[in-house]
């Protein structure tokens, strides 16, 4: 039986949860320098002003990166844009690992996972989940750097990551109903509203 979220049905004008650990659960980040190469070849891919860029078929909404596993909130318009994204991201990053740790095969734990948002109610609550990830890391992971939290809460965006279709759901000018609000102070459990949608 293959492993959960890894059938994957592509569909056009769709929301996704892309997600993937290292082989064996090992770590894929272990310093400084792996976070920000990594964060390096999303922009690469993702901004419309690179050459590389799939912008035309994909837009990121939300990410975190972990050490030994990774998120993506992903809307896609062409049914080829995660295919894309994802192979080039996946041989990019493999191959600046292997040179540099000095290590031969896979480090990811298989293809990676994908599973189709079908509700906007899974879309918020998904969001949530993947931004109180670094919680597992740190106290002050409001600030965690390598998460897209921080460019739900600026009013500077970044070319390559759109909160929009997310903080649309939100009025930001009252606090009890701010984006902020609703991942920090809700009581909501993630488990019941995601389900089959989190990670395995």
């Amino acid at each position: 039986m293959p492993a959960k979220n890894s059938v994957k049905i592509y569909l056009e004008n769709s929301y996704y949860h892309i997600y993937n650990r290292g082989a064996g659960k090992r770590k894929i980040f272990f310093d400084e320098e792996d976070y920000k190469v990594f964060v390096h070849y999303l922009k690469k891919y993702l901004d419309k002003n690179s050459p590389y860029s799939f912008f035309d078929k994909i837009r990121l909404l939300a990410y975190c990166l972990m050490p030994n596993h990774f998120h993506f909130l992903i809307y896609q318009s062409d049914k080829k844009g995660i295919v894309k994204l994802m192979r080039s991201l996946s041989i990019s990053y493999a191959m600046y690992f292997n040179k540099k740790y000095k290590n031969s095969g896979t480090i990811f734990q298989g293809i990676y996972k994908a599973v189709l948002i079908d509700s906007d109610e899974q879309l918020i609550h998904l969001s949530r989940y993947i931004h109180l990830n670094p919680k597992e890391l740190t106290s002050n992971w409001q600030k965690y750097l390598f998460s897209s939290y921080s460019s739900y809460l600026e009013s500077t965006q970044l070319e390559w990551i759109n909160p929009k279709p997310v903080l649309d759901f939100f009025k930001r000018d009252k606090e009890n109903f701010s984006y902020k609000s609703f991942v920090e102070k809700t009581d909501v459990g993630l488990k019941e509203k995601l389900k089959e949608v989190a990670i395995d």
